[in-house]
């Protein structure tokens, strides 16, 4: 059975699981969805349109599916998505998305430290640690297994691909590709390869020499991109990881920016 406190105030609709335990002050609206055995502290809220998914904790003073902070907004029914087991703790806010997309998604098994913000229209993969105080625009898309160090600040629209590791109090106005490491704040940059990431989930030397030339003809030949990137499409193995930075870079806009290699 579900344990909600007698001080929690739970819409008459919403959809609470098997297992779920609500703590006191917290306030659940009618168009909410949890999942079974989520744990929500006291003194939360959680807004229409949140679907939550299973074995999720939430912390207190989290402010969930609010509406979004977009002058465009006009009250149409849009959502917030969250998977299974992803732990959000205390005075994180995520808003719900807009008609551009109609839902903003976080995924399962992610970490989302406390005072993090996700604005409308983000999109966060499975497996993420996102440390503390850091702020997404609307718009931005976090690939699985990436890690934003404290304080960073990530411009809207902006794409972090899988397994990349920005560094604390930067300020992420560029996409970064898959696999590496960016970071600073008046010059944000690519910083070399998440080496020690990779590792730890498992990459072989050979992924990471394959990562490390491709990203050698793009950052460091001084090509235009377009030629560096045909360059690593007919002289490099077609691998998996190639291939998804490949895709990466090709993918979007055609006027997106990327990071720069540093430059001493």
């Amino acid at each position: 059975m579900s344990t909600i406190h007698a001080n929690a105030i739970v819409g008459s609709g919403a959809v609470i699981g098997q297992g779920v335990e609500i703590g006191p002050y917290t306030v659940i609206e009618d168009d909410v969805v949890i999942g079974d055995r989520t744990i929500i502290a006291p003194h939360v809220y959680i807004a229409d349109g949140a679907r939550i998914g299973s074995e999720c904790r939430i912390g207190s003073g989290a402010v969930l599916s609010t509406a979004p902070q977009d002058l465009k907004y006009a009250g149409e029914k849009t959502c917030l998505e969250i998977g299974d087991r992803t732990v959000i703790r205390e005075f994180v806010t995520l808003n719900r998305g807009t008609k551009a997309s109609g839902r903003t998604v976080v995924g399962s098994d992610n970490l989302i430290m406390a005072y993090v913000h996700a604005g409308h229209d983000c999109v966060i993969g499975n497996h993420v640690v996102i440390a503390n105080s850091v702020q997404f625009g609307g718009h931005c898309h976090v690939g699985d297994y990436v890690v934003v160090g404290g304080l960073a600040g990530v411009h809207q629209f902006v794409r972090i691909g899988r397994y990349a590791m920005v560094g604390g109090i930067s300020r992420a106005a560029l996409d970064v590709p898959p696999f590496v490491m960016a970071g600073g704040h008046s010059s944000f940059r690519y910083e070399g390869l998440n080496v020690i990431g990779l590792k730890r989930r498992g990459f072989t030397q050979e992924q990471l020499g394959n990562i490390r030339e491709a990203y050698r003809v793009i950052f460091q030949s001084g090509l235009l991109l377009s030629n560096a990137l045909e360059i690593v499409r007919r002289d490099m193995p077609q691998t998996a990881e190639v291939l998804e930075i490949l895709r990466f870079f090709e993918s979007g806009e055609y006027n997106r920016k990327f990071i720069k290699p540093f430059k001493s």
